[in-house]
């Protein structure tokens, strides 16, 4: 009886919503097609832009529980083989530990400018939605305006002002159904770059964190010994 009743109620929904694409017009079946991809892309972003993934908690908690001089080998070992944004930009400053502390400032900034656009990689196409849906429902209303109205004429009396009522609000579904996708797509896109960003934030103040423990007690002497003097670079010339 349960099942029955449900299966009647699903296909009840199913012809209200066809009905209402139907009546639409032409353009409610691209509004649909971006509510699809829509949905589709704030899934798999979410799914992407987990904190547990994007910034591991075993490799979080090996940076904080670094002393400040102390040997980042069990770090290292660490994030060799994984492949989350926080493991490839400590990758980088590790591997640039024997360089100018500077240096290794630099090269992390960009590394994790890299993974914030890798990050952000799919947010480009709830962008495009959020602009193209509205326009697309204002094209349907219009073009479902300009078919009322040719047909102004054909037909006399009460019955003729009821068929322009009814055709003005058909054409309004597109507009209606065009920012129902906008709006929840803005939503997501706002949220989605908002936590890219506060991620990459928190990775590059996780990593200078660790260079500034690396570095603890390091004299620059060391690497200018460790830099090839303007002397030395001069060729010797030929007799």
């Amino acid at each position: 009886m349960i099942a029955a009743w449900i299966i009647a109620e699903t296909t009840g929904i199913v012809k209200i919503v066809l009905g209402f694409l139907a009546r639409g017009g032409l353009f409610m079946w691209p509004l649909l097609a971006c509510s699809i991809v829509s949905v589709t892309t704030m899934i798999l972003r979410g799914l992407a832009l987990r904190e547990k993934k994007v910034m591991p908690p075993a490799i979080e908690d090996e940076i904080e529980r670094l002393v400040p001089g102390g040997s980042p080998e069990r770090l290292s070992r660490l994030v060799h083989h994984d492949r989350s944004s926080l493991a490839q930009i400590t990758r980088v400053a590790l591997q640039h530990l024997r360089g100018p502390r500077s240096e290794n400032v630099e090269v992390v900034q960009t590394r994790a400018r890299h993974e914030m656009v890798r990050l952000e990689r799919g947010l480009i196409v709830l962008e495009v939605i959020v602009g193209i849906a509205p326009l697309l429902g204002l094209i349907g209303a219009v073009s479902g305006l300009v078919h009322v109205f040719s047909h102004l004429g054909l037909s006399s009396g009460a019955s003729d002002t009821r068929q322009i009522a009814l055709g003005i609000a058909e054409a309004l579904n597109a507009t209606v159904f065009g920012l129902s996708i906008a709006v929840p797509t803005l939503i997501g896109f706002t949220y989605f770059s908002r936590k890219v960003e506060v991620m990459s934030v928190e990775m590059e103040t996780l990593v200078v964190e660790l260079i500034n423990k690396c570095y603890y007690g390091r004299s620059p002497r060391e690497f200018e010994r460790a830099q090839p003097s303007p002397a030395s670079q001069v060729p010797t010339p030929v007799a």
